[in-house]
């Protein structure tokens, strides 16, 4: 695939996203997914199962595409989420506070397919939810 090709398919998926049609977005994804995340190596089932805790917690998620630059088979995307937090989330009872966080995410694209990505998470996603200070 070609770099523009690449920067049409993360479109395409957060689209998705925004959407809501999480299963949609799953099939830009290969098999062998792996999601090097802050808390670990993920396979594809670890992000679905984490997408739909995330959704169910924050069910009026935005995600807006900041930046995105590509380069050969990577797509660098810096996005940002915002929403109310209205379900539990990582063992936090709801809020009802805004989320607006910035994450980094780097794809690694083959043959129309996500088949690796890296994250680097706001800190801010657990100190909007007040469970830990905001100043250190």
């Amino acid at each position: 695939m070609t770099i523009e090709e690449n920067i049409v398919l993360v479109r395409r998926v957060y689209e998705l996203l925004n959407r809501k049609e999480l299963d949609k977005s799953y099939e830009y994804f290969a098999p062998e997914f792996v999601f090097h995340s802050p808390a670990g190596d993920w396979s594809l089932e670890q992000v679905k199962q984490a997408d739909t805790s995330f959704y169910a917690a924050f069910p009026d998620m935005n995600v807006i595409i900041e930046d995105m630059v590509a380069e050969e088979d990577k797509v660098f995307v810096r996005v940002n989420y915002r929403g109310t937090h209205q379900g539990e989330f990582m063992g936090i009872a709801p809020t009802g506070n805004t989320l607006d966080i910035t994450n980094a995410n780097l794809f690694r694209i083959a043959a129309g397919k996500f088949v690796e990505g890296w994250n680097v998470t706001d800190i801010r996603l657990i100190q909007q939810l007040g469970a830990i200070p905001t100043q250190l």
